[in-house]
């Protein structure tokens, strides 16, 4: 009755088992990593074969005759030979009745009423030192799913590198537990046997393993019935550790271990997308600071061009206003003749006409000397803030790598962004166009064909120009043109008050305007810059946020079946 509670009970966490690395297995195909999903997909067809043994080592170590011995079968089971016989991964399992059967041209199944068979599996691999790359790639993915990694090396020299190298990948990639074996100790004295055992136990234990386990057995003896094997020892361990019940349980420990190590694995990949998302995060972010920062220098610039302007403007129209008050005096006007004063010749008189025609020619020169030595800063401004994306871009760091593990696709997608992100941007920098804007320029024809042979940051200062010439032109131009209305209606010197009033009316407006139109065409002008420069970055804002949405469902899933994992392993060591 117990026995059938406890058979029960394992069935139930066997399930569980199942179901959680079912969902592993959802989770690492939504990565691009086929090779994980496929070794987890093979765990889990593995779940209810028996315990499984897998042997390995180099070739002619005496892997195949340990097999033989450890089967105590009078039938050779691996074969044997002075040449490498063994070419095939070989499955070995129970069956009613002898079959062999082949998977495919570098696995076979191997099916033998062997009794022990009904508690363990074995698998016979060929050398690690095999030229035959399919046998090591073979041989690796049964290492997930193995439950004991039996080491067999020669016991004249169990130093060879290829089986330590595959040792440390067993180690490091899967912590597998590990038995050693020194076969064919018939072929040495006890003192050397000795000896090799011992730098067996210190190899094992540098490479990070601890209490290694270590047998030396002859096969040879084992088939011969000779007590002095070592094969007994051998099987008091398997006896002690594995057979008479306990295999089950402990091969479903061992898969939920692998299935850990699995969640792990996964877990690194995610981690590494993660610190490259939160890279891309903070220079997404960076790019964006800065072009705030030069946003708002370029403004402090406009700023100060605009104080500028109107200074100058200021000045300039302070001087005409007091010529305008001092030819309006009355020892001004009495110095003309009545008559030509207040003629029909007199209201647009030459000395009006003048007036107005300095005024001009004062503020078209002076605004537009004060306007170049402004527009240079300000296209300072705007050259260094294009050119410091332009570095920001091209210093943008990669993390994962297009070989990564688990996210190959995504890191390679990522790096095609980011190189066309380089290029677009490199060819917005050297395009004109980038930098011109018809409805904002619609004065700029004035500048004439210099215009049209800029390119790139080279043209911002001249379109900058040409934008604040055709606000200038403009501006004055209404100024200028209402004084000379204003003036057209001068009836005689008892206006004076009512002139200057209306004359400083005039002069106010146009200050108003200048400093605003200038300063919002300007501000537009850097703004639609801006708006550019953000333009190029649309297909990296769009990972960025595919990236957000996907690692937030995969993190969540991925949490989800720790927390289902950690559970179960709380419960098979209780």
């Amino acid at each position: 009755m117990m026995s059938h509670l406890l058979d029960r009970h394992l069935q139930s966490l066997r399930t569980r088992l199942d179901e959680i690395i079912k969902d592993l297995h959802n989770l690492a195909s939504r990565t691009s990593s086929t090779d994980l999903a496929s070794t987890i997909s093979d765990l889990r067809n593995r779940l209810n074969e028996p315990f499984m043994f897998v042997i390995v080592g180099e070739v002619k170590s005496g892997k195949s005759s340990f097999v033989n011995a450890l089967l105590e079968s009078e039938e050779e089971i691996c074969k044997t030979g002075p040449q490498p016989i063994t070419d095939t991964v070989q499955q070995i399992l129970f069956g009613d009745t002898p079959e062999v059967v082949q998977i495919n041209p570098h696995l076979k199944k191997v099916y033998k009423p062997i009794d022990i068979l009904k508690e363990i599996a074995i698998v016979d691999t060929p050398g690690t030192n095999t030229i035959i790359e399919q046998h090591q790639e073979i041989t690796e993915q049964f290492i997930p799913a193995s439950d004991l990694i039996v080491f067999v090396f020669e016991a004249k020299n169990p130093y060879r590198q290829s089986a330590w190298t595959f040792f440390e990948y067993i180690q490091s990639e899967w912590h597998k537990k590990v038995i050693f074996v020194l076969q064919q100790k018939d072929l040495m004295n006890a003192e050397d046997l000795e000896v090799n055992m011992r730098g067996v136990t210190e190899q094992a234990e540098k490479r990070g393993l601890t209490d290694p386990v270590v047998f030396a057995v002859s096969a040879l003896q084992a088939l011969q019935g000779d007590s002095e094997s070592g094969f007994e020892e051998v099987q008091r361990y398997i006896q002690t550790h594995i057979t008479g019940g306990k295999a089950p349980l402990l091969k479903l420990e061992n898969n939920l271990q692998t299935a850990a190590t699995l969640h792990d694995r996964i877990r690194a990949g995610l981690e590494d997308r993660a610190k490259q998302l939160a890279a891309d995060r903070e220079f997404r972010q960076d790019i964006s600071d800065s072009l705030d920062h030069q946003s708002q220098k370029a403004g402090q610039q406009i700023a100060l061009l605009v104080s500028q302007l109107t200074d100058t403007y200021t000045a300039l129209t302070v001087r005409a206003e007091q010529e305008l008050k001092n030819g309006l005096s009355f020892f001004a006007l009495l110095k003309r003749s009545f008559s030509s004063l207040f003629s029909q010749k007199a209201a647009g008189g030459d000395w009006l006409n003048q007036l107005v025609s300095r005024l001009e020619e004062s503020m078209n020169n002076r605004l537009q000397e004060r306007l170049s030595s402004g527009v240079e800063d300000l296209a300072d401004q705007i050259r260094t803030m294009a050119q410091m994306i332009d570095l920001k871009i091209r210093a943008n760091e990669t993390l994962l790598q297009p070989d990564h593990e688990l996210f190959s696709d995504i890191a390679t997608r990522r790096t095609d962004i980011v190189e066309e992100l380089r290029q677009s941007f490199s060819r917005f920098l050297h395009q004109s166009e980038s930098f011109s804007d018809e409805a904002v320029l619609s004065g700029a024809g004035r500048m004439g064909p210099s215009l049209a042979t800029g390119s790139g940051l080279a043209i911002i200062g001249i379109i900058l120009a040409a934008v604040t010439q055709g606000i200038v032109f403009d501006i004055t131009g209404g100024v200028l043109t209402g004084l000379g209305l204003l003036f057209a209606g001068v009836a005689g010197g008892l206006k004076k008050r009512q002139i200057l009033k209306e004359f400083r009316d005039e002069v106010e407006k146009g200050r108003e305007r200048l400093g605003t139109e200038v300063t919002e065409h300007l501000n537009r002008y850097v703004a639609q810059i801006r708006s550019r420069i953000d333009r190029n970055f649309k297909r990296f804002d769009d990972m960025l946020e595919r990236e957000e949405a996907e690692m937030s469902a995969l993190e969540e899933t991925h949490r989800h079946i720790g927390e289902r994992i950690d559970g179960l392993l709380n419960e098979t060591t209780m």
